[in-house]
């Protein structure tokens, strides 16, 4: 069966900006005050403070999407090869287990025992990937069906809670749920409020999020039509804003509001129909190539970024010496790049 490179090219994007955390743009910005670039730059290497979105704040919504999106090629694969629903339920729960506790590790990694956290990008698909499964064997009306009961229960739960501001930073029913969940793990002192603002209920919204591309993967199996994901792409921006700019429900990607589910989810579907066009109809691939080289290992990219950046930096500053200091973001960068690219020509892919 033939592979989607678009989606491992788009994959490849997203994470690149994470990777790229390590060139520190903000921190170039604070040298460079007076410019507008580099302000523009750093920017959209930042999370915005709460309502809004920002380039960076598309990196978690974009990986969430690209998991439903590649499930229809997974589970054709997979029956293919011989394997049978209950076979690959049960991988699905494995591989969701396995997202849970890799997440919860790399939260724990500065920690003096583990930090049951369940806000981290792995966790978060890991919760909802059993329930996203069980909907990529229904029929596609499902789909849209279980979105909007996501979206508007989320939404009537948030705002029948008695609070003055339901989506208030740290004031809301996850935050409540989360300083009663989060404490009845062991933990060094008693969970008050992530600092953040993120919240493990979250991962229902992101649901959301991975059920939109799914819809958006069976369409691309299917003969797509790029009016298609043209025309969703632009209605779910469309209806993000206005539930936005008419306060019924802000978009704030820290707490995963219904209005952000809609926006970023638009946004994704415009970023699928542009690596499709050029990737898949164009066939630029070895422009993609970059990027296949990181979107084929996301896994392994994100355990690099995570693991292996320290020892990396410390490692180019004992042996390059001080005087390429000012290159140190950009040659960790390459240097993530060319451990993918050793695994890629090696056909080495972490999967879970």
């Amino acid at each position: 069966m033939t592979r989607n490179q678009s989606l491992d090219a788009y994959r490849g994007f997203v994470m690149f900006l994470m990777l790229a955390e390590v060139l520190r743009l903000s921190k170039v910005a604070q040298d460079f005050p007076d410019s507008a670039f580099w302000a523009f730059l750093a920017y959209h290497q930042s999370h915005v403070e709460w309502a809004g979105c920002s380039l960076h704040d598309m990196i978690q919504p974009s990986f969430s999407f690209l998991v439903g999106a590649a499930l229809p090629y997974s589970i054709a694969a997979r029956l293919a090869s011989g394997a049978g629903e209950r076979k690959l339920f049960a991988h699905a729960i494995w591989r969701a287990f396995v997202l849970v506790a890799l997440g919860i590790f790399l939260r724990s990694t500065h920690s003096t025992q583990t930090n049951y956290t369940f806000e981290d990008t792995l966790t978060q698909i890991g919760l909802g990937y059993p329930f996203l499964f069980l909907l990529g064997w229904r029929p596609p009306k499902w789909a849209w069906i279980a979105l909007g009961v996501i979206l508007g229960g989320y939404w009537l739960a948030w705002i029948l809670y008695p609070v003055p501001d339901p989506w208030a930073k740290n004031n809301s029913l996850g935050h409540f749920f989360d300083v009663w969940f989060l404490n009845l793990f062991p933990r060094a002192k008693p969970f008050e409020a992530n600092r953040g603002g993120y919240l493990t209920l979250s991962f229902i919204p992101t649901l959301g999020t991975m059920i939109l591309g799914l819809i958006a993967g069976r369409w691309l199996r299917e003969s797509m039509s790029y009016s298609k994901l043209l025309l969703t792409g632009a209605a779910s921006i469309a209806v993000g804003l206005l539930l936005h700019a008419t306060g019924v429900c802000p978009i704030v990607k820290r707490i995963w509001t219904p209005a952000w589910v809609l926006f970023s989810g638009g946004v994704c579907f415009l970023l699928t129909a542009a690596f499709h066009w050029v990737v898949e109809t164009k066939n630029q691939r070895k422009w993609a190539f970059p990027l296949l080289v990181i979107g084929t290992n996301s896994i392994a990219a994100y355990l690099i970024a995570h693991l292996f950046d320290a020892f990396i930096a410390s490692s180019l500053q004992i042996h390059l010496g001080e005087r390429l200091l000012s290159f140190h973001g950009a040659l960790v960068l390459i240097s993530y790049w060319l451990i993918l690219l050793w695994m890629y020509k090696r056909k080495l892919f972490l999967k879970v």
